[in-house]
């Protein structure tokens, strides 16, 4: 095997991010949209209750709360700009559902859980690259072009000598093996193509 394959990066996680059952995907932490929700809503919160606390101080209102109370008072629910705006709300409203519901992190495959406190992660092109280091092992094979996906694994081949049949075989068993040696939690189902190279002139 190359040194590509021997450098492949693990995710290892063992205490705060590790999901509670083995061979489950990883959770991402989503830090980003967390933030800009937290900082959306607290700034809102907070310009709303420096106004409300204003107006108990008998000062006026803010002319921004002014002209929405104005507004909301006065539009009708089939107003357009009432319509766009309930529109937007409930795409964002999905939108966090979805990244509240979902693992996220689909370049991480799950590895087999084999201590009871810690879980490992592989990264997914570095699979891919590791199974083409393989690929590239067998002999008739010129080039290799590897699509590692979460449930399957696509190899498309071009050979330039020796049986295209033969080739393939030898691809699917070699392959088959670098699988069960990534030591992945779900092992991808294995599709192999083999085409001749094309002749110049």
């Amino acid at each position: 095997m190359s040194g590509a394959t021997e450098s492949v990066p693990v995710l290892r996680e063992d205490e705060r991010e590790a999901a509670p059952r083995a061979g489950r995907r990883f959770w991402a932490v989503r830090r980003i949209p967390a933030a800009v929700l937290a900082a959306v809503v607290l700034g809102g919160a907070g310009l709303l209750l420096y106004d409300i606390a204003a107006v108990r101080a008998e000062r006026s209102a803010m002319a921004w709360r002014r002209s929405l109370a104005d507004d909301l008072a006065t539009r009708t629910l089939d107003n357009a700009w009432t319509l766009a705006g309930a529109a937007l709300a409930v795409v964002l409203g999905v939108w966090l559902l979805v990244l509240a519901f979902t693992p996220g992190l689909r370049a991480v495959l799950p590895m087999r859980h084999e201590h009871p406190d810690v879980r490992a992660g592989l990264d997914r092109e570095a699979a891919g690259l590791a199974l083409r280091d393989r690929a590239m092992e067998v002999s008739g094979v010129q080039s290799v072009r590897v699509r590692m996906g979460r449930s399957k694994v696509a190899v498309r081949a071009v050979s330039h000598f020796r049986e295209l049949d033969d080739v393939r075989h030898d691809l699917e068993s070699v392959l088959a093996g670098g699988i069960d040696e990534l030591g992945l939690a779900h092992p991808p189902d294995l599709t192999v193509r083999v085409a001749r190279t094309a002749r110049k002139g």
